[in-house]
């Protein structure tokens, strides 16, 4: 299972789920998905959102057994 860190990020950069899916090229309900553990990111969504945050993939998003 793959564990997020989105609205952690999104709260410190004072960001909404739409803001962050027009910067990344999803629709809002794409980013609500993602942080609820219901939709996994393909490789290059999950670099694009690290890359908004200026911090690498590792710090969003965490494999867990």
């Amino acid at each position: 299972m793959i564990r997020n860190r989105i609205r952690e990020f999104r709260a410190k950069h004072d960001m909404k789920q739409e803001d962050l899916a027009k910067l990344v090229g999803v629709r809002r309900e794409t980013i609500g998905n993602l942080e609820k553990g219901r939709y996994n990111p393909s490789l290059a969504l999950a670099w694009n959102i690290a890359k908004v945050f200026g911090v690498s993939i590792e710090d969003i998003f965490t494999v867990e057994d």
